[in-house]
């Protein structure tokens, strides 16, 4: 669809001719000097005989400079009045939830309490292959990506592409976002990113490997507020208690002591009825898929957007080609553009 964004600025149109009808003419005045003896150019017989060439009867090349000159007005005007094309851009109609995934980004996710064919592996690297893995299975829901350590982080806004999201999640790495555990500042976060999206369709799935040690959020008034909105959280603990085993100078492993607070992940989750678990392995996201898939679906809304190209540049450039024209008609000619 074609349109001005400024079409009241075609009223600048007439404006030359209207200057030209209501304003008099003005005529140079002749200095004389204190004798009353007029100055006299020293070649006003040329200077006569140039002027007296450029006069309105010039037949057809006068009309055509006044042509040009009208093109050139009409071309800047019309660029002025912003003409552009407007796009119509639909949103697609999809039931589907409206998932953020908060991943546990502290220094603790470098624990090689977990093997992968044969060798060990860290607690992150575990974390990348199951949520990757969930993501891929979330057709038509919307996906975001908070990471938490010291503080929280929005990674990625709520989309339907998760291949983007996925991405973002292999940028990842251990003590990414600091040493600490700010579990009640991930859901905060969460909530604030999923409070204005459709009821019945909000859910949160924490992934964390440790206790909550930082952030200005209590977990549990967290977990109220995020009651308080309408989100499920389904909170998972990522690997064991107990002496665990990290990587440690010249390839050395080294061990340390690692505690998971299930007691608290486990009441987030049930005040705001959803579900704890224990990762070990994909069947504990895989339990997810079923309880997350057992929802009510929502339906999105609907958006239709309009995106403007500008068109200035197709008034603008006939204006400059008309003043080029107008350069070389007045140039061949030998005088000068008629007013």
């Amino acid at each position: 669809m074609f349109e001005f964004a400024w079409p009241w600025l075609v009223l600048l149109l007439p404006l030359p001719w209207l200057a030209r009808w209501l304003l008099p003419a003005r005529t140079a005045p002749v200095e004389q000097s204190p004798g009353g003896a007029e100055l006299r150019h020293p070649s006003a017989e040329r200077l006569a005989e140039t002027f007296s060439a450029l006069t309105p009867g010039w037949g057809l090349p006068s009309r055509l400079q006044s042509a040009l000159v009208g093109l050139v007005w009409a071309g800047l005007v019309a660029a002025l009045m912003r003409p552009q094309w407007l796009e119509h851009r639909d949103e697609v109609v999809s039931p589907g939830y409206d998932l953020m995934i908060a991943v546990d980004a502290s220094r603790s996710m470098e624990a090689l309490d977990f093997t992968l064919e044969g060798r060990r592996v860290n607690r992150m690297a575990v974390v990348k292959g199951v949520v990757g893995r969930f993501i891929e299975q979330r057709q038509g829901d919307r996906v975001g990506l908070i990471v938490f350590g010291d503080s929280a982080y929005l990674f990625a806004p709520l989309t339907v592409d998760g291949g983007a999201v996925r991405a973002m999640l292999d940028e990842v790495a251990p003590g990414i976002a600091g040493d600490a555990t700010a579990i009640g500042d991930a859901v905060g976060l969460a909530v604030k990113k999923l409070r204005d999206r459709p009821a019945g369709s909000r859910v949160l799935v924490l992934l964390t490997d440790g206790e909550n040690t930082a952030g200005s959020l209590p977990p549990i008034e967290a977990a109220r507020l995020a009651r308080q909105f309408g989100i499920r959280i389904y909170a998972v603990g990522v690997g064991s208690k107990g002496k665990v085993p990290f990587p440690g100078p010249n390839g050395r492993i080294t061990y340390e002591d690692m505690q998971i607070d299930e007691t608290l992940l486990a009441d987030m989750a049930a005040a705001t009825g959803g579900a704890f678990y224990m990762a070990t392995d994909t069947q504990a996201l895989e339990a997810i898929y079923r309880r997350i898939d057992a929802l009510e679906r929502t339906q999105a809304e609907t958006r239709t957007t309009l995106l403007p190209h500008p068109l200035y540049r197709v008034p603008l450039g006939l204006a400059l080609a008309a003043l080029l024209a107008l350069g070389w008609l007045v140039t061949r000619r030998g005088g000068r553009v008629l007013g």
